[in-house]
C-alpha cells in the first residue's frame, strides 16, 4: 500500500525553489528598475531575460514584448531584507509604493502587520506586485 503523505524518511528529495520569473514589457526599463530597487547587479542572459541574485532563488525578469503584453505575478514575490528602511527609500524614488490596503493598513507603508511581520508592498511598472519583510521577522506560519 502507498501513502499520499510524505514522513520524515520521504524528505531526502524536498524540491527547492531556486528561480522565480516575472514579465516585463521593457528589459533595459526592468534591469534599471529591479537594480536600482535590489540594490543588486542583474547579470543579462540570452532570450530577453536578466537574472537577479536574490540569495539562493535567482529573479528571472524576462522581457515578452516581442510576442505578448506582459502577464503580472499572480501574487506578491516575497523578499526578506536586513535594512527594509532603506529598501523602502529607494521604492520611494522609483515611486513603486502600493497604494493598496493590507489587513486595512496602507501595503505600500512600512507597517507591522497583525501576523508581525514589518513590511511594506511595492508594485512594479508592469504590475508585478512584490513585498520586502524585514528579515528577522517572518511569519513562519
Amino acid at each position: 500500500m502507498t501513502s499520499s503523505t510524505t514522513g520524515p524518511a520521504d524528505r531526502a528529495d524536498v524540491p527547492q525553489l531556486f528561480r522565480l520569473s516575472v514579465e516585463v514589457g521593457d528589459l533595459d526599463e526592468a534591469i534599471a528598475f529591479y537594480g536600482r530597487l535590489l540594490g543588486l547587479e542583474g547579470r543579462r542572459q540570452a532570450g530577453a531575460r536578466c537574472y537577479f541574485q536574490c540569495g539562493p532563488v535567482t529573479l528571472s525578469v524576462q522581457d515578452v514584448s516581442a510576442l505578448a503584453a506582459p502577464h503580472p505575478a499572480a501574487k506578491s514575490l516575497y523578499f526578506t531584507v536586513t535594512d527594509l528602511d532603506a529598501v523602502f527609500v529607494r521604492a520611494q524614488a522609483l515611486d513603486c509604493l502600493s497604494t493598496e490596503l493590507v489587513h486595512d493598513a496602507p501595503a505600500g507603508a512600512v507597517v507591522v502587520r497583525p501576523w508581525g511581520e514589518r513590511s511594506f508592498y511595492v508594485q512594479d511598472p508592469w504590475g508585478n506586485p512584490l513585498c520586502f519583510v524585514e528579515d528577522g521577522t517572518v511569519y513562519p506560519g
